[in-house]
């Protein structure tokens, strides 16, 4: 099998189109729907479908389309790897860091970390609402991600971090009944604005799971996805969120807005550290993932994290 025809295969799926594919690889379309159709007649299958908006992948291709990418990775690693021979650990490693969960939170750290620690590690860092890490993780797209949950999910190893609890981020001039420790109960923000991320999100997830639980109906009056957006509407008093502490304290802003730690229940999530089931790790995605659990555990032994338990 040639590699090249996997790599121009990917291509066609990543764009959608066999024409602009064609121009990005610099190959006359032609000789690409040849290569297209060598790999069919190989694979005995249908590997797409042709429509006059461009193509997509059936079942097989895109069975193929997730091996080839791990396919294609291993072998840009093992160029690296064998091309450096024995020496400094080198090398790109790709990081996934869940939005709204303490992953984000280490990315600063993990990229000191690495500089100085391992300096011919080039590190890919990403933060996305819109992919789906462990699909990316499955197929080689990434190295490793920081997710909430605690799978399982197949073609993915999960590595129990830390455990977040919720806290409530609102406008300074609101008010609510607390307890002795300070905490508010949910049943007592029921009314208030909320500003949430979209459903489709694991922090939206546990906070209407809370509500439900509690046959509760939260006001919500938007789904945010930006950080600073969040950040700048709660302080001008708009609304209300519900976030771990790892990303709350990190958008509160003094005297604007105010953290309190929410009762009654108490709405948890499990962090967690996923590599591929299948994909070998590196030498230098193993090193990595090391300090990366170093750093996580560090946090959630420290008293500067509140809510925060190792797993």
């Amino acid at each position: 099998m040639d590699i090249r025809r996997l790599q121009a295969f990917v291509k066609i799926i990543d764009l959608g189109s066999i024409s602009r594919a064609a121009d990005l690889l610099n190959i006359a379309q032609p000789a690409l729907s040849q290569q297209l159709a060598a790999l069919e007649s190989a694979f005995k299958q249908k590997l797409v479908i042709r429509s006059k908006s461009g193509v997509t992948p059936t079942t097989a291709g895109l069975e193929l389309y997730r091996h080839a990418q791990t396919l294609i990775k291993q072998l840009d690693r093992a160029m690296v790897e064998i091309s450096n021979g024995v020496g400094p650990l080198v090398g790109k490693v790709s990081v996934g860091l869940s939005p709204y969960s303490a992953g984000s939170t280490l990315a600063v750290d993990l990229l000191q970390r690495v500089r100085s620690r391992l300096p011919g590690i080039t590190l890919h860092l990403t933060e996305s609402f819109d992919d789906i890490y462990s699909e990316l993780i499955m197929t080689g797209r990434l190295d490793m991600a920081v997710i909430h949950g605690s799978g399982p999910i197949k073609g993915v190893v999960f590595t129990p971090l830390m455990k977040e609890d919720f806290f409530l981020l609102s406008p300074i001039s609101l008010e609510f009944p607390q307890d002795s420790t300070g905490a508010v109960q949910l049943a007592d923000i029921v009314d208030i604005p909320l500003l949430v991320p979209p459903k489709h999100n694991f922090v939206r997830s546990r906070i209407d799971m809370a509500f439900l639980r509690k046959q509760l109906k939260p006001n919500i009056i938007a789904e945010i996805e930006a950080l600073l957006t969040l950040q700048e509407s709660i302080a001008e008093g708009i609304g209300s969120t519900i976030l771990p502490w790892s990303v709350a304290s990190r958008i509160v802003v003094p005297e604007k807005s105010r953290i309190y730690p929410l009762r009654n229940p108490v709405i948890q999530e499990d962090v967690s550290l996923c590599i591929p089931e299948t994909v070998p790790e590196t030498e230098a995605s193993v090193a990595v993932r090391e300090q990366l659990i170093d750093l996580a555990r560090a946090m959630a032994t420290s008293r500067n994290w509140p809510g925060t338990q190792a797993s």
